[in-house]
């Protein structure tokens, strides 16, 4: 039996799944009484079609990003980390501390600090769930849908009693300084046409090299062989001398830590304080992006501006299209997700076949 195409399970098959969710939300904008056609088009231009638009494309992008690149880590270690939401709640919170520590003269020096910061918090929200899976036996997708609400009470009792601005009703942190504040894309984009109000940050070059380092610890270092080798079969990785134990906290600690990451962007970049909800549901995003881009990194990067325009677009459809609710552009994002996640196999088998059949052609 002929194995499918490298380049058909990497790009055909989620253009194909892509392309039935973009049909099945044309089928449902037209059930309400819109014009899909007009719809789509709204939210490509609303996306990407002008500089604002992509300043929040790849502002969402990037935190897309850092968490589809924590779920990757994790997928490859056959480990279903579902809690990238409430490390990168963690994340930020790290970010926020950093920030508020010193005195920062200039962004060069806070961000370092800042992505130390984001990645230790995050990776030790990891951690626990970690070792209750690697020697308890606790099941990782359990514990960490567990701790995401733990993470997301801690921060509300801490923006409440604790971080809070004395005399504020606001649950935030004051403002980090100047001299902890990263340059925007208007800083370092005005000639592309890039505005104030673009969210777009630095981060975003953090998270692209956070996709270079994933995939030479993946597939370029010994303990990325081990990950591998450990997800692929765990009775062949222990007989190799590879401890599950190791490989399970270390894929975890990594994944965490790059979930954490993201308050560099929503934190430091666009808030420029700890509010209560700066994550927004990237955690979960960072799944089916991890999904679709095959938990590759040029895979999540192209799936992470993708969900980044699904986001933006929806926005603007929304704002175009009144009878458009945002729970309609929910149902859309959804579809995607529906499409690209839990109904892979539909669109996979019958593609297997299609390849299996030509090769017994021309054989």
């Amino acid at each position: 039996m002929n194995k499918m195409p490298k380049w058909a399970d990497v790009a055909l098959i989620p253009a194909i799944n892509l392309l039935l969710a973009l049909a099945v939300s044309a089928l449902v904008i037209a059930y309400i009484g819109e014009n899909p056609v007009q719809a789509m088009k709204i939210m490509i231009k609303g996306a990407v079609g002008s500089a604002y638009g992509w300043g929040y494309t790849l502002y969402y992008a990037t935190n897309f990003i850092f968490t589809g690149l924590a779920v990757a880590v994790a997928f490859h270690a056959r480990l279903f980390n579902i809690g990238g939401e409430g490390q990168a709640m963690l994340g930020g919170l790290g970010v926020a501390l950093v920030c508020l520590a010193l005195p920062w003269p200039h962004w060069t020096l806070a961000l370092p600090a800042a992505v130390v910061g984001g990645a230790l918090f995050g990776a030790a929200w990891a951690a626990i769930p970690a070792y209750l899976q690697a020697k308890r036996g606790s099941h990782i997708v359990i514990t960490t849908i567990m701790f995401n609400f733990i993470a997301s009470a801690l921060l509300v009792y801490l923006l409440n009693n604790v971080l809070k601005v004395p005399g504020s009703m606001a649950p935030e942190t004051p403002r980090f300084i100047e001299g902890a504040r990263l340059p925007t894309a208007y800083d370092f984009g005005a000639w592309l046409g890039f505005t104030r109000s673009a969210p777009l940050n630095v981060a975003f070059f953090v998270a692209l090299a956070c996709c270079v380092g994933v995939w030479f610890l993946i597939w370029r270092t010994r303990l990325g062989y081990e990950i591998r080798a450990f997800g692929q079969s765990e009775p062949a990785a222990v007989y190799a001398g590879i401890q599950p134990v190791k490989i399970t906290v270390i894929a975890m600690l990594i994944s965490g830590g790059l979930a954490g990451l993201m308050g560099v962007n929503a934190v430091q970049g666009e808030a420029e304080r700890l509010i209560i909800d700066s994550v927004q549901g990237a955690g979960f995003v960072g799944i089916a992006v991890a999904l679709m881009g095959r938990s590759h990194p040029v895979g999540v990067l192209i799936a992470a501006v993708l969900f980044g325009a699904l986001y933006q677009g929806g926005a603007e459809l929304e704002f175009e299209i009144p009878a458009i609710s945002r729970e309609m552009i929910v149902v859309i994002q959804a579809l995607v997700i529906l499409f690209t996640g839990a109904l892979d196999n539909m669109v996979r088998a019958p593609v297997a076949r299609l390849f299996s059949g030509f090769g017994k052609g021309a054989a």
